[in-house]
C-alpha cells in the first residue's frame, strides 16, 4: 500500500472507495462509508475506513494514471469538505477515480444502470402486454384481443392501434429517460465543467434515443410483416418481430405468450433500453473526446 493508492473495501451490496494519503489515513467521500447516510469528503484513519472489511487496492495501468502520487493526494485534499454526495452521480468511487485518472466514473453505477436497463425494458414490455390484454373490447392475447387493446390505448390519445403502440413505447422510454436524467446525468455544481457538459449531452441523448427507438419500433412493425400499418400489417408485423426477438430478449420466457404479444412487448421495451444505451454511450463518448 502506497501514497496515492486507490483503496476500496467490499460492503456486500456495494464497494466503498478512497485515496491513501500516505500518512495512515484515507481521504474518502463518507457517504455510504458504513451505512446509508450521506456525508462530506473527509479524512479518516485506515481502520475506520475498512471497518473490519478486507482492504483492497485498485490496480491501474501506467497509461491510465494521469497524475503522480503526490498530485493524486493533492487533488483528493483539494475537495475535503465538499458535501455533494450522490449514489448515482457523485459517489466515493467517482471521487477516487477522478483523483487518479481525472475521469468522473463509477463502474458499479455503470453496471447497475446496464442491468437496470435490461430489467426495466423487459418489465415495461411485459407490463404493456398486460395492459393491452385487458384494455380493449376483446380481452386476451389473441390477435383480435391485442389489436383491440392497442386501439383502446390509442383512442385515449386520439388515434388508433398504431398510436396505442407508440404511446406505450414512448411512455416507457420517456419514463426511463426521466429516471436516468434525474440520477446518473443529474447536474451537480460540485463537478468540473467537462463532467457537467457530458451529463448535459447524456440527458439530451437519452431522450433522443427513446424517441428514435419509438419511431423505429413503429417502422419495424410496418416493414416486418404485410407491409404497411393496416390492421393486417400491424398484426403480421408484431408477430414477425415477436418470432425474431422473443427468445433473444428473454421476453418469450417471461410472458409465455404468442409471437404477436411478444412483438408488442419488444416494441414497448426497446425505447426504455435505448434511452440508457444511447444516453450512456454518448455521455462516455463525449468524455473520451474531451480527454
Amino acid at each position: 500500500m502506497s501514497k496515492g493508492d486507490h483503496l476500496y473495501v467490499d460492503r456486500g451490496l456495494y464497494t466503498h472507495h478512497g485515496i491513501d494519503d500516505g500518512e495512515g489515513n484515507v481521504i474518502q467521500y463518507s457517504g455510504l462509508q458504513d451505512g446509508f447516510e450521506s456525508g462530506p469528503i473527509n479524512v479518516v484513519p485506515l481502520h475506520e475506513f475498512t471497518s473490519g472489511s478486507e482492504l483492497k487496492i485498485k490496480k491501474y495501468a501506467d497509461a491510465e494514471r494521469k497524475y503522480s502520487r503526490d498530485e493524486i493526494v493533492a487533488r483528493a485534499r483539494s475537495r475535503v469538505g465538499e458535501d455533494g454526495y450522490s449514489v448515482w452521480g457523485n459517489n466515493c468511487e467517482h471521487f477516487a477515480e477522478w483523483c487518479v485518472t481525472g475521469n468522473h466514473e463509477s463502474k458499479q453505477v455503470e453496471k447497475a444502470v446496464a442491468g437496470g436497463a435490461v430489467v426495466s425494458g423487459v418489465g415495461t414490455g411485459v407490463g404493456a402486454v398486460a395492459v393491452v390484454s385487458s384494455a380493449g373490447a376483446v380481452a386476451g392475447l389473441s390477435g383480435s384481443g391485442i389489436m383491440s387493446g392497442l386501439a383502446a390505448v390509442g383512442g385515449a390519445v386520439g388515434g388508433g392501434a398504431v398510436a396505442g403502440a407508440a404511446a406505450l413505447a414512448g411512455s416507457a422510454g420517456a419514463g426511463v429517460a426521466t429516471i436516468l436524467n434525474n440520477t446518473v446525468f443529474k447536474d451537480d455544481q460540485n463537478l468540473d465543467q467537462d463532467e457537467r457538459d457530458a451529463r448535459n449531452v447524456g440527458r439530451k441523448a437519452s431522450v433522443v434515443g427513446a424517441g428514435a427507438a419509438t419511431a423505429g419500433g413503429i417502422a419495424a412493425i410496418a416493414a416486418s410483416g404485410t407491409a404497411g400499418l393496416s390492421a393486417a400489417g400491424i398484426t403480421s408485423g408484431l408477430a414477425a418481430i415477436g418470432a425474431t426477438t422473443g427468445a433473444a430478449t428473454g421476453i418469450a420466457a417471461v410472458t409465455g405468450a404468442s409471437a404477436m404479444a411478444i412483438g408488442t412487448a419488444t416494441v414497448v421495451a426497446a425505447p426504455a433500453v435505448a434511452a440508457v444505451a444511447v444516453g450512456m454511450g454518448i455521455y462516455k463518448a463525449f468524455k473520451w473526446l474531451r480527454r
